[in-house]
Order: C-alpha cells, then sequence, then structure tokens
C-alpha cells in the first residue's frame, strides 16, 4: 500500500535538507502506515528520513510507470513494431511442435 499520509499522528518538525529550510509538515498516520513508518525506523533511519525516503521512492514509481505507460503507447503506434511482431509470433507458431 505504501505509506499512505493519514489518520494517527506524526508531526515532522525536523528536517534537514539541502539548500535551506525545509517546509515543516504535519501529517496523521493510519494504523498501516504507522507500522510501515516503524519497519523503516526500525533500519535505522530517523522518523524524518524514513518519510522523507518514502516519499520520493513513491514519486519515482510514479514517475517510473508513467515512462513506461508512455513506452507502451509509443509502441502500439508503431505499425511497423506491430508488424513485427506479429510475424515473429507466426514464426514461432509454425516452430511448435505439433500436439
Amino acid at each position: 500500500r505504501g505509506l499512505r499520509l493519514r489518520a494517527l499522528r506524526c508531526r515532522i518538525t525536523d528536517c534537514d535538507t539541502l539548500g535551506g529550510m525545509a517546509d515543516a509538515i504535519s501529517v496523521r498516520l493510519d494504523e498501516d502506515a504507522q507500522r510501515a513508518l516503524m519497519v523503516l525506523e526500525a533500519s535505522g533511519l530517523s522518523r524524518s528520513e524514513a518519510i522523507r525516503s518514502a516519499l520520493v521512492d513513491a514519486a519515482d514509481r510514479l514517475r517510473e510507470r508513467s515512462a513506461l505507460a508512455a513506452e507502451v503507447a509509443a509502441l502500439e503506434a508503431d505499425e511497423a513494431d506491430r508488424d513485427e511482431m506479429l510475424a515473429v509470433a507466426e514464426l514461432m507458431e509454425s516452430l511448435r511442435a505439433p500436439g
């Protein structure tokens, strides 16, 4: 489910980031998010580091999904690629042993 920011309590006030002052935010964590945070903290991360890391990782995954979806759309729009894929599939089928 990832780190969902709602229901329980967690106040972020100590953020050390490069380039100056960071925003301090308050979030409420539900039980799932609280357990996930405890796992991250048990790995040695501070509460702030764990939350920042989870947010960055989640955003990276979304960007990767978007990039993959764009690549799939581009391939689907490529008629020559589709024709080649069908030709390879037909060739593979013709090479398959009977039965």
